[in-house]
């Protein structure tokens, strides 16, 4: 069986494209954890539709009610623990790779300018309106993490196997680079 994969980065960094990249290299399967908190937000009755659902009103307003109420973050994490531990699975999750120990852990790097470039051309909005999404994202996901768990998303990366720096990178070459060192821990 080989291991489970997690990639991690900020908002818009390209974890989803590199997850299912790296799946359809290896044979895995492809899953991200914002998905199973869609799921549990579909179930509070959001229309939670479109990868880019977190983008929108919908999806920020969801997201400002689990300032309040941390039972989905760890509902959404417990599972992906339990997929994690099964392998064979490459999981794009915010806060998985200080929660588990082995398999390889992808840590993406680059400038919120850059994603906020990409949330622009994929989302098809005005570049100021997806930089400020962007920064909104990644300041609530880190105050929210240190609350949950105590560790410094963003700045404790002493758990990641690899990391890549995207800026200046297309997704082609961030996969190639995944690729290749993926390869030498397998």
């Amino acid at each position: 069986m080989i291991k489970s994969i997690i990639i991690s980065g900020p908002p818009a960094i390209g974890k989803t494209t590199i997850s299912k990249g790296l799946a359809k290299e290896f044979g895995l399967k492809s899953l991200s954890g914002g998905d199973v908190l869609k799921n549990f937000a579909k179930e509070q009755g959001f229309q939670t539709e479109g990868d880019d659902w977190w983008d929108t009103k919908d999806g920020m307003k969801f997201l400002n009610q689990r300032k309040d109420n941390y039972t989905f973050d760890k509902k959404v994490d417990e599972k992906l623990k339990d997929i994690f531990l099964k392998g064979n699975v490459v999981i794009t999750s915010y806060t998985l790779p200080w929660l588990v120990k082995d398999g390889v852990k992808i840590w993406l790097a680059g400038s919120q300018e850059n994603s906020a470039k990409r949330m622009q051309i994929r989302d098809n909005m005005p570049l100021s309106e997806a930089l400020d999404i962007v920064k909104k994202r990644y300041q609530e996901n880190k105050s929210l993490y240190k609350k949950l768990y105590g560790f410094d998303f963003g700045d404790d990366l002493s758990v990641f196997d690899i990391m890549i720096d995207t800026d200046g990178l297309d997704a082609g070459n961030v996969l190639k680079t995944a690729i290749e060192k993926v390869h030498k821990i397998f």
